[in-house]
């Protein structure tokens, strides 16, 4: 019989850690929360002192009795949810829940699932953090208030099915500012002009920019002083002025926190910050590896912390000089300056062991854990490497009073980018021959161009995730759920990878601006996260935090009540007719997305689904394919005939098929369209 019981939160975790503490271990899993407040009610006895009022979770009786009875014949219980504030929440409901002996109950964390960090973790068990757990019940309460005090509000006052929420409310108004801020731009004009010039006798030219106007900088804004210059330029002799050489070190980036894990695997992989966490989960937990059984590829990826364990490094260092050679290692013990306050018993998020690399793993991973594995691995490997070096060469250029320039550099030793190439920082390949100070160039032609100032672009998932976590607003888990809860909302609908507020969404946010200027104020969010974190350092006191917002709070909200008159949302009319009555029939919103439905509703109340049709037959059983969108808000197409036929596709199906399989043709990507063909064992592409 086993002495211990050792719960963990999933079953994926606990088959990875059962192996390596052996038979006197029973490992159980909690399933995720066991105990949390009631859903049907606020749950907060806010008369006393806030007091939450927990209950067991519907549905978890049977493994609350179960784990119960293996706690009572166990003689150690050691808990071994998350390493974060919500996990210690958890260890904190599990003993409660299951009324635990404190005096036999241990609390352990590990920050990836390996034999050495786990029974590490076990060795060094200690008690339940509090100042953990009142952090977290501090930011659950406060969440509660606002949801569950202003979501009833924006029922009566605009329509059922609504929600408000702390940082989703953030992050519908930086998404309705930034659309704000694009109506309103104006354009500016400005033009460019390169020269393209030759060296003595040679038969390629050089491109050269122009950069200033008798050594100081000048912004061309209009047709009329381009063609002055133009007139003058081409007057004039081009005469080399300076030659400068030089060496540039471009060093790795740091290993991943969880916001770069979610910007970067959506702007390389396409992932949305949802799909990335989940997969990172199950690398976390473990995966089924061949001949070895489940084994944790990755550490813990809720954190903010780049700090790696000296036995990473150290280990990571010696794979670099066996692959790559001594030279591709990083010479210093690099240090990555975490951003704020960083909860720094975490590691980054980087790969448990620098000998699986990705092509060892690509049999035991489905293709979306390779990608990602792959991202992380060349990521933590890449931060222990060198420095790439290139070689910079940079001219200026007179022709007469106008000053140009020209750039370039080539790369001499690769260092990282052996492992870990970003693209969008990869240097100029711009090549420029070797030039003399008083050098004369012939002048081949000249290239103006007329450009328009660009507004700011429209957030995406990414780059949301980047301002919320540069002012500090959630935390690493919360940023992917954030992202889902407004897009379900439809506060927020995807146009390609852009996130664009609705009608709906820009009257939630004039109502949550107007009304609860507070809840959306970006510093006054990130100053209650840094209150937060006072809490968890046992430097504040979570209920006079809960008590000090609710004060400022409870009077914002019976003024909201008492001023907000109803708010219309305005119907869209289409051309449909309805074949019951005879009206146009509008669009409303449902709680399962838009449909059809009569206005002269409830004397007719004919309603159907919204059918977009593109003209394409389904090539598996001819019924027409609909233009769909997900509970997301993601463009997808599905055949009308759903469920009872499973056609689908994320690409747009075209009416043509393809010349080398037969199968149908699809329209592939947003900016750059390419034609390629629906099988994917076919690589017909146009």
């Amino acid at each position: 019989m086993s002495k211990y019981l050792l719960i963990v939160e999933s079953p994926a975790k606990s088959k990875t850690i059962g192996k390596f503490l052996g038979k006197n271990y029973k490992i159980d899993a909690s399933m995720g929360h066991i105990r949390d407040l009631p859903k049907s009610k606020l749950g907060i006895d806010i008369e006393h002192d806030f007091e939450p009022q927990y209950i067991n979770i519907r549905g978890k009786a049977p493994l609350i009795k179960k784990l119960k009875q293996e706690a009572a014949k166990s003689e150690k219980i050691f808990l071994a949810t998350d390493p974060d504030r919500e996990g210690e929440a958890i260890s904190w409901h599990l003993i409660n829940s299951l009324k635990l002996d404190e005096s036999k109950t241990y609390r352990i964390t590990f920050n990836e699932i390996t034999k050495t960090a786990v029974t590490e973790a076990v060795a060094h068990a200690r008690n339940i953090n509090m100042d953990l757990v009142d952090a977290q019940q501090a930011r659950r309460i406060i969440d509660r208030i606002v949801g569950y005090k202003i979501s009833p509000l924006l029922w009566k006052k605009v329509a059922k099915g609504l929600s408000a929420g702390r940082v989703q409310s953030v992050a519908l108004r930086l998404i309705c500012d930034r659309e704000e801020e694009i109506e309103h731009f104006v354009k500016e004009e400005y033009w460019s002009l390169k020269a393209n010039l030759i060296k003595g006798k040679a038969k390629t030219s050089f491109e050269a920019v122009l950069h200033g106007k008798n050594n100081k900088k000048i912004k061309v804004t209009n047709l009329d002083e381009m063609q002055d210059i133009l007139k003058y330029v081409k007057k004039q002799k081009f005469v080399v002025k300076d030659v400068k050489r030089g060496e540039k070190h471009k060093n790795s980036l740091p290993p991943f926190i969880t916001s770069t894990l979610q910007q970067t695997a959506f702007s390389k992989l396409n992932f949305t910050p949802s799909k990335t966490m989940q997969i990172a989960q199950q690398l976390y937990e473990g995966i089924d590896i061949q001949g070895e059984g489940h084994v944790g590829l990755i550490t813990y990826m809720r954190t903010d912390s780049t700090r790696l364990s000296v036995e990473f490094k150290a280990d990571a260092k010696k794979y670099i000089n066996d692959k790559y050679g001594n030279e591709y290692v990083s010479k210093s013990d690099t240090v990555y300056k975490s951003k704020g306050r960083s909860q720094d018993a975490h590691e980054a998020v980087r790969i448990t062991d620098v000998n699986k690399t990705p092509n060892i793993l690509v049999d035991s991973l489905s293709k979306d854990q390779y990608k990602l594995y792959k991202l992380i691995w060349e990521r933590s490997v890449a931060s222990q490497m060198a420095s790439a070096v290139y070689n910079t060469y940079s001219v200026d250029i007179d022709a007469g009073e106008y000053n140009f320039k020209s750039t370039g550099s080539t790369l001499k030793f690769e260092g990282f980018l052996k492992v870990y190439n970003f693209e969008e920082n990869e240097e100029s390949k711009h090549s420029i021959p070797e030039l003399e100070k008083e050098e004369i160039l012939t002048l081949k032609t000249l290239e103006e161009k007329q450009h328009f100032t660009e507004p700011p672009p429209r957030f995406t998932e990414a780059s949301l995730v980047k301002i919320l976590e540069e002012n500090g607003i959630g935390r690493p888990s919360t940023y992917a759920a954030t992202i889902s809860t407004i897009l379900i909302r439809k506060y927020v609908t995807k146009e390609g990878k852009s996130l664009i507020p609705t009608e709906l969404g820009n009257i939630v946010n004039t109502i949550m601006e107007n009304h609860f200027e507070n809840i959306v104020d970006v510093k006054f969010t990130a100053k209650l996260e840094k209150e937060l974190d006072e809490i968890a350092d046992g430097k504040a006191n979570w209920k006079e935090t809960i008590r000090e917002f609710y004060e400022g709070f409870s009077p914002i909200l019976e003024l909201a009540e008492a001023t907000i008159g109803k708010i219309e949302i305005k119907v869209e009319v289409t051309d449909i007719i309805c074949e019951k009555c005879g009206r146009n029939m509008v669009i409303k919103r449902g709680r399962f997305g838009d449909f059809l439905a009569c206005p002269g509703f409830p004397e007719c109340k004919n309603a159907k689904p919204i059918k977009k049709e593109i003209g394409v037959k389904c090539p598996k059983c001819g019924g027409e394919i609909l233009e769909k969108k997900s509970k997301k808000g993601i463009l997808y197409y599905g055949c009308e005939h759903n469920p009872e036929c499973d056609f689908l596709s994320w690409n747009k199906p075209l009416d043509e098929k393809c010349p080398e399989c037969g199968d149908m043709l699809v329209e592939k990507g947003r900016k750059n369209k390419t034609i390629v063909c629906n099988n994917g064992k076919c690589e017909y592409k146009k």
